[in-house]
């Protein structure tokens, strides 16, 4: 009589047979980012969306390479690849099991800033306090990065920017039609229209894969930003 071994292999599934039957039970493959967030969108505000995405759907490459889109961000020293694979039931994205809970900086962050258009990006701007008033909006950002676009675009170039206080205060405003700056419209409540947070989140998962030291972690973010591809 042939010896049964005392630790019989186990038996692996074949490939893909535990997604199927995650599949079969209702489950869906979600992949989280930790800034989807939902956010109050009342009915004008989906209204001047609509509009703005109808306005602008048909516009020519020409047209939207005078355009520099632009955005502040908020880096966390943690890791920050901002993308979570799950497994879950439909309309269970807010139930606790499917919630990871964290301190959003506990462990500090890095406050930036940055511009894409098409075939072109500024430089990566860290902001050394962490904060954005209007007058570091204007000196810091306005005259140091988008004036340089500004020449470089000419008469066509259009600025975006989003309702955020500092970007419509009255020194912003007066700086603006000094130097003869035009501003897209923008319809409020859309950060999700903007291009720019795709990079931003491709920066984060960029940053979590080399996983730098804090003291690094500023100049990390500058390198990583300018080594993105631009197409």
């Amino acid at each position: 009589m042939k010896a049964q071994p005392e630790n019989p292999p186990l038996l692996q599934p074949p490939e893909g047979w535990c997604q199927r039957q995650l599949c079969v039970e209702g489950f869906t493959k979600v992949v989280c980012n930790r800034d989807d967030q939902p956010f109050a969108c009342r009915s004008r505000h989906r209204r001047d969306r609509v509009q703005w995405a109808r306005q602008h759907a048909h516009w020519m490459p020409d047209q939207w390479r005078a355009v520099l889109l632009t955005d502040k961000s908020r880096f966390n020293l943690e890791s920050d690849s901002r993308h979570y694979l799950i497994w879950r039931e439909p309309g269970t994205s807010y139930h606790s099991s499917n919630i990871h809970e964290r301190d959003a900086y506990g462990k500090g962050s890095v406050c930036v800033w940055g511009g894409i258009s098409l075939g072109a990006r500024t430089d990566l701007h860290v902001f050394p306090r962490g904060t954005v008033n209007a007058q570091v909006y204007r000196d810091d950002i306005l005259d140091a990065y988008v004036s340089l676009y500004v020449e470089e675009i000419g008469d066509a170039f259009l600025l975006q920017d989003d309702k955020a206080r500092p970007h419509r205060a009255r020194i912003v405003d007066d700086y603006l039609q000094q130097e003869t700056i035009m501003r897209m419209e923008w319809p409020i409540r859309s950060p999700d229209l903007n291009p720019i947070e795709h990079v931003w989140g491709a920066l984060g998962r960029r940053l979590a894969a080399i996983n730098p030291p804090p003291q690094g972690f500023a100049t990390a973010l500058e390198d990583q930003w300018l080594s993105l591809p631009m197409n």
